[in-house]
């Protein structure tokens, strides 16, 4: 039986979602209770900016790693892993007696994070045809917006009730136990049902190349840093800002509560939830990438200038207009990985992959920090001045954004193509 016409492609499909679901809502969750952490912990915001940037920094450090171990040893281990770590780390979080810990917690849940998206991807070249793949990371794309989404007024609600500790721990159970399903429908199953296509893989010889020769070949390509700097303006600047000020800022500036804060973040990951799939299925009908996604990026900078023209004193139902459209702009981000299936061989999909990641996850480990430094600079009966300031960070970051997908060049070789049928 093969793999890509197989109805069990649906199972591994959906099981895969549900640990990247959840695994996402984590990623985010935190910034749910930015302030509570604060007021706990009697930190600084520029400890806060550092426990989240330190998520992303071992998610964006691990990127290039995961992506080479996977394209030599295969995506399905790697993926567990990455399940079991992030739940050992929001069991730990939710325990935590001191920022010290909440920082190590942080740093398992970016190590774990670190392997999922990128084994998604390999998964579904490996399950799927090439004319299903853009679609699919468009699927993917919502299904990540939904996890981001639960992380908001959802999460919030059951904060408010419960407290913050109980959440975080009981979704680190879940995790766990789902990272068992993982390794059944991706390594035990598998086994039972397509054995002559293992004994295959197993007989085949293939001369591997060294991996300094493999990164070489990827840092000195045009091609991958241009994916690189797509992801680093429309994903960072989007992630950095709602895992970590997003719900502060709405706090801070428009005296709303921590829930009505996070129903303003929604708007952001609503956009998120149509733009994934919406702009994945327009691409797939269309001849050019670089087009769609250069008129992505330009929109995406000038919400973010809207934000800053605003004002001190902004309008809200502008903000949340802005906010839609940047997070309709993340959900476009699938873009970049249609860029490296088109541009690439199968067998550095997963480095490429790895290294374009990580530029959308170097930018949200960045924002944080500067974003924190720059409040920082401003009193407390001032902060809306700061926030207002430092909205010129996500700009300057998403112009990096433009410059990327300016450097993109189409591939025209049919075999390549991901979007030649549909």
């Amino acid at each position: 039986m093969n793999k890509q016409e197989s109805r069990y492609r649906w199972a591994v499909f959906g099981t895969a979602l549900l640990a990247y679901y959840l695994i996402v809502s984590q990623r985010t969750a935190p910034g749910l209770i930015t302030e509570q952490l604060m007021k706990d912990f009697h930190v600084s915001a520029p400890v806060i900016g550092l426990m989240t940037s330190i998520q992303f920094l071992a998610y964006a450090g691990l990127q290039i790693p995961v992506g080479l171990l996977s394209d030599r040893y295969g995506p399905n281990r790697f993926l567990i892993i990455g399940a079991v770590l992030t739940g050992i780390g929001s069991l730990i979080y939710s325990l935590s007696p001191n920022e010290y810990i909440l920082i190590f917690s942080r740093l398992l849940v970016g190590m774990g994070d670190s392997m999922i998206f990128v084994n998604l991807v390999l998964i579904l070249s490996q399950w799927f045809k090439g004319n299903e793949f853009v679609k699919l990371l468009g699927l993917i794309g919502l299904v990540g917006s939904l996890g981001s989404l639960s992380a908001t007024v959802p999460l919030s609600m059951w904060i408010s009730f419960s407290g913050w500790r109980i959440p975080f721990l009981n979704i680190g159970i879940i995790l766990i136990v789902v990272s068992y399903l993982l390794y059944i429908v991706l390594v035990s199953k598998p086994k039972q049902l397509f054995r002559e296509n293992a004994k295959t893989t197993k007989s085949s010889v293939e001369i591997r190349e060294s991996v300094w020769v493999i990164l070489r070949r990827m840092v000195t390509t045009r091609q991958a840093w241009a994916t690189f700097l797509c992801h680093f303006g429309v994903v960072g600047t989007y992630i950095g800002f709602i895992g970590s000020w997003g719900v502060p800022y709405g706090m801070n500036v428009f005296n709303l509560s921590r829930a009505e804060a996070s129903q303003l973040i929604m708007y952001g990951l609503f956009g998120a939830m149509i733009g994934g799939p919406l702009i994945s299925w327009i691409t797939s009908r269309s001849k050019s990438v670089k087009k769609i996604y250069s008129l992505v990026h330009i929109i995406v900078v000038f919400s973010w200038v809207g934000l800053l023209l605003s004002g001190v004193k902004p309008s809200f139902i502008l903000v949340v207009v802005l906010l839609f459209i940047i997070g309709f702009g993340n959900g476009a981000s699938a873009l970049t990985f249609a860029v490296v299936r088109k541009s690439f061989p199968t067998k550095e999909v997963g480095v490429v992959s790895g290294f374009a990641n990580m530029g959308g996850f170097l930018s949200a480990v960045l924002l944080p920090i500067i974003f924190g430094n720059v409040l920082d600079l401003f009193p407390q009966q001032t902060l809306n001045a700061g926030y207002h300031y430092a909205f010129m960070i996500p700009i300057l970051f998403s112009m990096m954004g433009v410059l990327g997908v300016l450097l993109i060049k189409e591939e025209q070789k049919e075999e390549q193509s991901v979007l030649s049928a549909s």
